[in-house]
């Protein structure tokens, strides 16, 4: 009879797991085993693979934990871990803004100069137009009082 139970149920994982593996997809899947008892089986397929791990665990609770000794300090290094975390994204998100705002500085001051050189062009094109038009009179009245 235990003999027969496993048997069906290892022939019902091994067609699960088949059909699983036509669909193309990562499947977790969750079997419970109440009795001792041992599961093994050849599958010599070409070209696929197939994993398993087995994990086994022996509780009256299915919800007991070890010892809090052994976990407390894991939640503590967990907390850590966290607080590093949230540190990092604090200071990348400052980082991000900073570069953010340089870049608004840059583009302000890039706008600024050229407006500068601009208007300094501008005031020298202006500047050299009023030489040449005083020249011009200078030499004008030059030549009326030479012509006198």
């Amino acid at each position: 009879m235990d003999t027969l139970w496993c048997l069906k149920h290892v022939v019902l994982m091994i067609m699960l797991l088949g059909m699983l593996s036509f669909v193309r997809i990562t499947q977790g899947i969750r079997f419970e085993i109440d009795r001792e008892e041992c599961v093994s089986h050849n599958v010599e397929c070409e070209g696929d693979t197939l994993h398993c791990s087995f994990v086994v665990v022996k509780a009256d609770n299915p919800w007991h934990y070890s010892d809090e000794e052994h976990i407390n300090p894991i939640l503590d290094q967990i907390a850590k871990l966290e607080e590093a975390l949230y540190d990092i994204h604090f200071q990348q998100h400052w980082f991000d803004a900073q570069t953010e705002r340089q870049s608004i500085v840059n583009k302000t001051m890039s706008r600024r100069a050229i407006y500068k050189a601009m208007l300094g062009s501008f005031f020298l094109i202006t500047a050299s137009f009023l030489q040449i038009h005083l020249l011009k009179r200078l030499f004008d009245r030059k030549q009326g009082l030479s012509r006198v």
